[in-house]
């Protein structure tokens, strides 16, 4: 190995969160000019060799995940979950096979993963490869959905960022001093940077360059990056010239509610997108947000301090519903059983004393994840003694922990 540490980052495209959050551990570590060789690799790359999914469909198998967002087709994420375990435990020992040849001819001195599911062939993979090297799972759910979704009893650590997650990390007999707590759910920087601009948005001129008044309460609808037919449920329930709101709808790359929602006759203010990076100045617009309980895209929302709204009911994806339920402890939105209903919902939401409580409890949660992560990550270099000449890096746990003690975190 070189005198700079190598890192490989890996994400998986079922879903948004898992590429977002590894570009944004790159991006603080290229932010705080970190001397690590860095790479970000795609799971279905490392594994295409032995998708027989693809071979069989021609459809990627991190691809069906994605298909039933856009549909709507969420309702069967349990038997879902339940078929791609059994399908991933029965080609287990291909998939060490094939990472233990990877990293075999491409050692590194860290593998940090962003996915669930794979980790225990990942972790025996890189141990075979790249023996007394770390590896490390990086939580980017609210909690685990067990057993075998993101933690795995194998030697590894576990950035977490949840008192749940951690207590489940716990029953698994994980050692306490590999179970290391974030504030949150990873953002961007450029969430964190919209933030602390705030004050300097002109609000009203940004509403009215996008066609919208100024002076209306504004919802945000986003379905995240991949985007769902539920966008239009939405809209829709809330297209009345009584509702007494305006929206920006963001459809991210679901092309269909897009083109459904510009054709829509619209009895209120709207701004339609489809897929963006602006979305951090698009929450600085707004007043609340409308979406699914997806960890991404609530703690972007909650990060802007704005209230959330969300669907929780048989519909909702397994893994997610703990995440409504936290919603509803921390008292930082509503959940409803239906957008069809989403409108009264909105009208409770917008009474001045129930506004008020939930947007001071959202703006209580104060979320720097992704800078503790790097952090973590910096620790357990320097622990096995891994090259950093970064100069202003902490060495030590306690100094770690230090600098993530009294934050308040996401549960």
């Amino acid at each position: 190995m070189s005198g700079v540490p190598t890192i490989d980052l890996i994400y998986i495209d079922s879903g948004g969160g898992h590429r977002a959050a590894a570009q944004a551990i790159q991006a603080v570590i290229k932010e705080q000019q970190r001397p690590w060789n860095l790479s970000l690799h795609g799971a279905q790359d490392l594994l295409n060799s032995i998708d027989f999914i693809r071979k069989l469909t021609g459809i990627p198998f991190e691809e069906i995940y994605n298909i039933l967002l856009r549909r709507g087709w969420t309702g069967h994420t349990r038997e879902l979950i339940a078929v791609s375990h059994w399908l991933i435990r029965m080609s287990h020992h291909s998939q060490v096979r094939v990472l233990e040849q990877h990293w075999t001819q491409h050692p590194v001195d860290m593998v940090v993963s962003l996915i669930p599911h794979y980790n225990r062939a990942m972790r025996q993979a890189f141990a075979a490869a790249c023996p007394g090297r770390p590896f490390v799972t990086v939580m980017t759910d609210i909690a685990d959905y067990p057993p075998h979704f993101w933690i795995e009893k194998q030697d590894q650590y576990l950035i977490c960022g949840s008192e749940r997650a951690r207590q489940q990390a716990e029953a698994l007999n994980m050692p306490r001093d590999r179970v290391l707590p974030m504030s949150g759910m990873i953002l961007h920087p450029r969430f964190h940077q919209a933030r602390r601009a705030e004050g300097a948005i002109d609000r009203a001129e940004g509403r009215t360059r996008l066609g919208l008044r100024p002076d209306l309460p504004t919802g945000l609808v986003l379905f995240g990056g991949i985007g769902s037919n539920n966008t239009i449920r939405a809209v829709r329930a809330l297209n009345r010239p009584d509702s007494g709101v305006q929206l920006i709808v963001l459809c991210g790359r679901h092309q269909a509610s897009l083109s459904a929602l510009q054709m829509m006759e619209a009895a209120i203010p709207m701004h339609i997108e489809g897929f963006t990076k602006e979305v951090p100045y698009f929450m600085g617009l707004a007043d609340f947000f409308i979406g699914k309980p997806g960890p991404g895209s609530i703690s972007e929302a909650l990060a802007m301090g704005l209230p959330v709204i969300v669907e929780c009911n048989t519909r909702t994806m397994v893994h997610e519903v703990y995440n409504a339920e936290w919603i509803r402890e921390e008292q930082a939105g509503l959940v409803v059983e239906s957008f069809d209903r989403i409108g009264e919902a909105v009208h409770e939401l917008l009474k001045p004393d129930c506004y008020q409580r939930l947007k001071t409890n959202a703006a209580g949660l104060r979320n720097t994840a992704v800078y503790d992560a790097v952090r973590w990550l910096d620790y357990i270099l320097k622990k096995y003694g891994i090259p950093d000449k970064h100069s202003g890096a902490e060495n030590n746990r306690e100094q770690a922990q230090a600098n993530i003690n009294g934050r308040l975190t996401l549960a």
